[in-house]
């Protein structure tokens, strides 16, 4: 019986993962995302039939989970033990009905069947919490797909556990590249990352604003530990606080807003959509909606604009906030990739080329990826030995050629049989 795979998108784009592996019977697939420059492309353009045994997610961003509401409800999707609550909380604050799929949690490095196929999940290294490499075995055959990840990181010792320990004859190796036309070279590490914003703080009297990701909980952890370093408090929008509170079910070192030298901006401001939210919600949220309003976890725009310079506020409404707190000229860290501020990648971005042109906010980079540099990928590669190394999540497949051993290119719709 042979082992048959198609990348239906992945394979010269970063972004839109989704590729299909079926074996006699089964049929999974490994990721079901939305296309980074297109937010309104659908599973129209993948050409692959959904009624499937499983998908597998292997992190939660959209560019890897985003098209999962097309997916018929009985399927079953498998993610690590925090993902699904991550899709569901990201649905609710924009305003979206929570999925309806059947979602089903793995455990990392526990191996799990579906149908034919044994599946054990590694726990990686990346922006993302919650992300995972999956190695898979059928009918004598042994694929590992390495997901998003990076050896640079807070959680870096996964990488090094993995290279140290790698799986054993692995038949295909699919290996993300999405940094193999960049490199970290400003910022090579969160440490980094950290330092800049102390520097940033320390030399501004007035409220310092962070634009990041809410779920890069390193990040998240950098501004925080920057804040204590520099003497001020860390003030995240209630969204923030509720991405917070989910992760610290599995991670005891993620900050909460009942930490110290931590606020949660509960009025004013960007808070009434958060809240209303969570009021309109409160079966899921539980507990939440009262916490955020503790006295010891809350703060005001009036409290902060009274001395803005104690303030490093995690937030997307710069321009809002900076107004109506009436700062003036203000900082804002950008965290996240460059490319955002030039290029239009969807309704989620849109706002963040504007920002270049308000002559009232200095960005300040700092920001180092959440994909592992070209020498990391080939200790990752060489670590694996596989016998085939597909490219996927990258623009620059041919250049595999040059520095990867085995490299076997397989074109969006194309097939490869194993037997």
């Amino acid at each position: 019986m042979s082992t048959q795979i198609t990348i239906h998108r992945g394979a010269s784009t970063i972004g839109g993962t989704c590729i299909e592996i079926s074996s006699g019977k089964t049929r999974i697939i490994l990721d079901l995302g939305m296309p980074l420059t297109n937010e309104n492309e659908t599973i129209d353009k993948l050409e692959v039939e959904l009624d499937v045994d499983g998908v597998l997610i292997s992190h939660p961003h959209q560019d890897h989970y985003g098209l999962i509401d097309l997916l018929p409800d009985e399927v079953p999707v498998y993610t690590g033990p925090i993902a699904a609550k991550l899709f569901q909380s990201t649905r609710l604050f924009l305003g979206k009905p929570l999925y309806t799929n059947s979602f089903r949690e793995f455990t990392p490095w526990q191996t799990f069947e579906i149908g034919s196929f044994k599946i054990t999940p590694h726990l990686m290294d990346h922006s993302a919490v919650d992300a995972y490499a999956f190695e898979i075995e059928c009918e004598g055959k042994r694929l590992f797909y390495s997901g998003d990840f990076r050896a640079h990181g807070r959680k870096s010792k996964l990488f090094d556990k993995l290279v140290q320990h790698p799986p054993k004859e692995i038949d295909v190796l699919f290996m993300e590249g999405t940094m193999l036309a960049r490199d970290n070279k400003e910022f090579p590490d969160e440490a980094a990352v950290e330092d800049k914003m102390v520097e940033t703080l320390c030399s501004d009297s007035n409220a310092v604003f962070l634009l990041s990701s809410s779920q890069n909980i390193d990040r998240i952890v950098s501004a925080y530990r920057a804040s204590k370093r520099s003497g001020r408090i860390f003030v995240v929008d209630i969204y923030t606080a509720w991405i917070l509170e989910k992760i610290a079910e599995i991670s005891g070192h993620t900050p909460k807003i009942d930490w110290p030298m931590i606020k949660v901006l509960s009025k004013g401001g960007t808070a009434a959509k958060h809240y209303l939210t969570v009021k309109n919600n409160a079966d899921y949220f539980g507990h939440f909606v009262k916490k955020i309003y503790q006295p010891g976890n809350m703060i005001t725009c009036e409290e902060i604009a009274k001395n803005p310079a104690k303030y490093f506020i995690k937030t997307s409404s710069i321009q809002y906030l900076k107004n109506q707190m009436n700062l003036g000229s203000v900082r804002a860290i950008y965290s996240m990739w460059p490319g955002y501020l030039d290029e239009q990648h969807g309704n989620s971005y849109s706002y963040l080329p504007k920002l270049k042109e308000d002559l009232d906010i200095t960005l300040v980079h700092a920001h180092t990826s959440g994909h592992a540099e070209t020498a990391d990928l080939i200790k990752f590669a060489e670590a694996i030995n596989p016998e085939k190394l597909i490219p996927i999540h990258t623009e620059h497949g041919m250049k595999y050629d040059d520095i990867f051993r085995n490299v076997y290119h397989l074109d969006n719709g194309k097939t490869l049989v194993l037997v």
